[in-house]
């Protein structure tokens, strides 16, 4: 890692444990407060708590409301409330992605089964929305209102995202601008984010605009990151291509009739080999596959970057963008 690197990951950690750590611990106690009858639930509550360490979403709600000016302190019960609603939505998205293990570890799908898996995911919503209904006594009802709708039309947005993405399981026939659309609509969580710590720091609607904005580029390239990675993993890229849609670096070699012919035979496979991974991986990166999604990520960090510039006080709004596209 290069040194530059090295202090910019560095800054990176120390912010999201300045500001995301404690709205994280409020919500980790909030879901364990509750006394389980059921041994199985309770194991896999506790299990969520163990691995689950979100604190970018938090950060980014944290550092919003300081870039217009606002005091960060007022957003920790609404970051721990977003953290326990977008936690559950990840939960039902293993479910519906069958996604048995995530970054070398099983998830609560894997371990404890759908049915479980599900009721957690449900136990976060309702606790959740707890946490927003307590912190919503707090301010005024106007902010209230405005942080509610964008939280509505997140989980509408994420939950229609989800919806279109089943019609695109194993498909080799996506456009990119059919999976982008898509993607986008999934980084809805991040918008919501940057979006309510505008509103709690009493930004103007142009600096809401902005920031919102500029948290879904935000989210999307994080989303196209973990996709450059899912396709150099086998047991992620064999995950995807049996269940989810494809990568994105993928889709775009695919659009080659003649690359198409060569991978269609590797992926329609009853088992798909490690050895299958590694012929398409090369495909793709003799393709250029890679260097097509970088320049559609480097569109977006221009694009992301340039709603910095409508903010004041813009430093950890630049901080988080480079720490992203410097990780792909």
């Amino acid at each position: 890692m290069r040194n530059k690197d090295k202090k910019l990951t560095e800054r990176l950690q120390r912010l999201l444990k300045e500001r995301g750590k404690k709205a994280l611990e409020i919500a980790k106690r909030a879901i364990l407060e509750e006394e389980l009858a059921c041994k199985e639930a309770s194991e896999a509550t506790r299990f969520f708590t163990e691995y689950w360490q979100d604190l970018a979403r938090p950060t980014l709600i944290s550092v919003c409301c300081e870039a217009v000016g606002g005091k960060t302190d007022i957003t920790i019960p609404f970051a721990a409330s977003m953290t326990l609603l977008c936690g559950a939505t990840d939960i039902h998205d293993d479910i519906i992605d069958q996604s048995e293990r995530k970054l070398s570890r099983s998830t609560i799908f894997g371990k404890f089964g759908k049915d479980i898996a599900l009721l957690v995911g449900d136990a976060l919503l309702f606790k959740g929305f707890l946490l927003l209904h307590k912190a919503g006594k707090n301010i005024q009802v106007k902010k209230m209102t405005q942080v509610c709708n964008v939280i509505s039309s997140m989980f509408f947005e994420m939950g229609d995202a989800e919806a279109l993405e089943l019609k695109l399981q194993r498909s080799m026939d996506v456009t990119p601008q059919e999976y982008l659309y898509i993607t986008k609509m999934k980084a809805a969580d991040a918008e919501a984010c940057a979006r309510i710590g505008a509103i709690l720091g009493n930004g103007s609607e142009e600096e809401i605009d902005a920031l919102g904005k500029y948290g879904r580029m935000l989210g999307t390239i994080l989303i196209l990151r973990d996709d450059i990675a899912d396709t150099a993993d086998y047991e992620e890229a064999s995950h995807r291509i049996k269940n989810e849609p494809l990568p994105l670096p993928l889709l775009l070699v695919l659009q080659n009739p003649k690359l198409k012919s060569k991978i269609r035979p590797l992926i329609l496979k009853e088992k798909i080999e490690k050895e299958d991974l590694e012929k398409i991986f090369e495909i793709i990166s003799k393709a250029g596959g890679f260097e097509k999604i970088m320049k559609i990520i480097n569109d977006m960090y221009k694009t992301a970057s340039s709603y910095t510039h409508e903010i004041s006080y813009n430093y950890y709004l630049k901080m988080l963008l480079n720490a992203a596209y410097s990780s792909i």
